[in-house]
């Protein structure tokens, strides 16, 4: 307790301290559940079943692409993972040894905005979820009960539902989600068991509805022509780079997860559950939208025009039970992949930002409160002013400071960390630089941000956008390293 007291009281919370080893028990199962919640989103069931689309089917190309990028995200999930597992800290607390104890604040602000932001976005489209469910009951109680004059009026493009389906959203993704890491654990278990047996039923519905019309469907897209075609290249390397930046919002923040990890051979058994999730998340795809589609043209030959979207293929499908069973299931699989890729990761961040004034009850708020105004604007503002452009440039910078934190562990501290002065403020300290802010990391920090953000901003560079932040990452590392080597 000595250690934390005067001057080092202003970067002291105890949600941002060593997890004791006594909590450190997480094993590769837990991990299994936090891989599964991120694949299971209905943006994660519509990419897979989107690429398969975009390349005519070509299981190969599509196959392959995702088991390289998944590859990808397993070797730099260990590579950011295993400081944190070791030490028992969250990503922003790490960044401290590489950026300096108040560049690490500043910056590691900028996580919490795009976390924040996403987190009202994505609680807009999963309030949407109850929308459906409430007018569903509410046609079956009385099918005039929606033409009612309350229910068409509309401000800020929301009627009364929509107001308060997003509320409740909200209260309740707050309330479940500020408990704490230990119930957090349970929550993602849940999730990732119940959606699978969701999409399992989703899977056998299509099946059964139709045995013989579905599997020719679905063997007629386990397409492997040109196997060995040279043309199959580029878009095998478009699909692994694809898959890549939709892990990629996950990997800067990953130590917030692997600190609760026992050790490092279950840190690496519980990442290899990432490929085996999106093979068994891919098959099960790839079969409701070819069955799918196959039922509602009734003919297994002629796939064409697929719909991707969960919701827009229950729509087709016409069955009261199935619609209400996937639509719950959906709520489910939004609110957790929300919680690990956005809430989790924002309240470590705005913690770090001023450690000695917050809780994670009081970092939990405040990310519902701004949540819930850019929900609410999201459809009749923020949508329409191109503010996602923005939402990307500031990602721009995962990418980078992953690199910075990379080579400043591996190559420059040598797997060290002084526990101590990390949360110093002491001029002596080792990580307080000049002033609190290490230069040489924030250069390096800059030029891999620039490099990253000119696949965003240069219509000749955005062909390699998908690898936008692995290009970021090398950029600060080799910069860093040559300026911070002895």
């Amino acid at each position: 307790m000595s250690q934390f007291k005067n001057s080092n009281k202003s970067l002291i919370n105890w949600d941002l301290v060593t997890v004791n080893p006594n909590n450190k028990n997480w094993d590769w199962k837990d991990l299994f559940y936090f891989w599964g919640v991120n694949i299971q989103s209905v943006i994660g069931f519509s990419l897979i079943a989107s690429l398969y689309v975009i390349y005519d089917l070509n299981t190969f190309v599509v196959f392959f692409g995702t088991l390289i990028g998944s590859l990808l995200v397993y070797f730099f999930s260990n590579l950011i993972g295993e400081p944190s597992q070791k030490f028992g800290l969250p990503f922003v607390v790490l960044l401290r040894s590489s950026l300096g104890v108040k560049g690490a604040k500043y910056f590691g602000l900028i996580r919490t905005l795009v976390g924040v932001f996403m987190f009202g976005i994505q609680t807009y489209f999963l309030s949407k979820a109850f929308v459906y469910l409430v007018r569903i009951l509410f046609f079956s109680i009385d099918s005039s009960l929606l033409d009612q004059d309350i229910f068409l009026l509309f401000f800020l493009g929301l009627n009364i539902i929509d107001w308060i389906s997003i509320t409740l959203s909200i209260l309740i993704q707050v309330s479940l989600f500020s408990v704490g890491m230990v119930f957090n654990r349970k929550i993602m278990k849940f999730s990732a068991i119940a959606v699978y047996v969701g999409i399992f039923m989703f899977f056998l519905i299509v099946l059964l509805n139709d045995v013989k019309i579905t599997s020719q469907a679905f063997l007629q897209s386990v397409n492997y022509y040109n196997f060995f075609d040279q043309k199959n290249f580029i878009p095998l390397l478009t699909v692994a780079g694809t898959v890549f930046a939709y892990f990629s919002i996950i990997i800067l923040s990953y130590g917030d997860f692997s600190r609760h990890v026992k050790n490092k051979g279950e840190l690496k058994k519980g990442n290899l559950s990432l490929i085996l999730n999106l093979v068994v998340f891919s098959f099960m795809a790839l079969f409701i939208v070819s069955g799918a589609d196959a039922l509602i043209k009734q003919d297994a030959q002629n796939l064409s025009r697929i719909l991707t979207n969960p919701t827009d293929i229950i729509g087709k499908m016409n069955n009261l039970l199935v619609t209400i069973l996937v639509l719950i299931f959906i709520i489910i699989a939004s609110a957790s992949t929300n919680l690990i890729a956005n809430f989790i990761p924002s309240q470590y961040t705005l913690i770090n930002f001023i450690p000695s004034s917050i809780s994670l009850k009081g970092a939990s708020y405040t990310i519902g409160f701004f949540g819930f105004f850019l929900g609410v604007f999201w459809l009749t503002f923020l949508s329409q002013i191109g503010i996602l452009s923005m939402i990307d440039t500031l990602g721009a910078f995962f990418g980078p400071l992953f690199g910075l934190m990379i080579c400043d562990y591996y190559f420059i501290k040598k797997n060290k960390l002084n526990n101590k002065d990390i949360y110093s403020l002491d001029k002596n300290g080792i990580y307080y630089y000049s002033g609190g802010w290490h230069l040489k990391a924030v250069y390096s920090l800059i030029l891999g941000f620039i490099f990253a953000a000119s696949t965003i901003w240069n219509s000749n560079l955005m062909f390699l956008q998908s690898y936008s932040w692995i290009m970021g990452a090398f950029i600060a590392a080799i910069v860093y390293y040559l300026l911070a080597k002895d």
